[in-house]
């Protein structure tokens, strides 16, 4: 479990750079677009820093899927497993 919430804090400080916000204003169901008010552009942004931080490769169509912050947690902890 502490891998996952490691993983969460890394996300979270990625947001929080990308988009301006304090990492204390992000949560694990903060929602991209209505929560943190991303614009797509954004998210573009925030993917490419996640594939930096993270050293993944994220295509558009599992970009397109992320909603939250736990989603992207989810996702790069099946990374991680593999």
């Amino acid at each position: 479990m502490e891998k996952t919430s490691t993983i969460q804090e890394k996300v979270i400080s990625v947001v929080a750079d990308c988009l301006g916000m304090e990492a204390g204003e992000i949560s694990g169901n903060s929602r991209f677009i209505e929560d943190l008010g991303a614009d797509s552009l954004d998210l573009v942004d925030l993917v490419m820093e996640l594939e930096d931080k993270f050293e993944v490769q994220i295509s558009d169509s599992q970009a397109s899927s992320f909603r939250t912050i736990d989603d992207v947690v989810k996702f790069i902890s099946t990374l991680d497993e593999k």
